[in-house]
């Protein structure tokens, strides 16, 4: 498939990440880009982000029961 160059304005944290994510992935910045617009596409990203709500509304309470105790406890705490 032919390739297309684009330009794209991104801040130079945006751009440091991305080159690490693609470096992490064994691809180049393009191709990075590449694969994160196909799996946004495909849908990938929704199913992802529905199976987390679905978790969370199943077990939200064991999170609140934590929550709750850390509040109810003595000494320092990490943020």
């Amino acid at each position: 498939m032919a390739k297309t160059q684009l330009g794209a304005r991104v801040d130079s944290e945006i751009k440091s990440l991305a080159e690490a994510r693609a470096a992490d992935r064994g691809l180049s910045l393009g191709d990075y880009i590449a694969s994160l617009v196909r799996e946004d596409t495909e849908g990938l990203r929704q199913r992802g982000l529905d199976a987390a709500r679905r978790f969370l509304d199943e077990h939200q309470s064991v999170f609140d029961e934590a929550e709750d105790g850390e509040q109810h406890s003595t000494g320092a705490h990490a943020a």
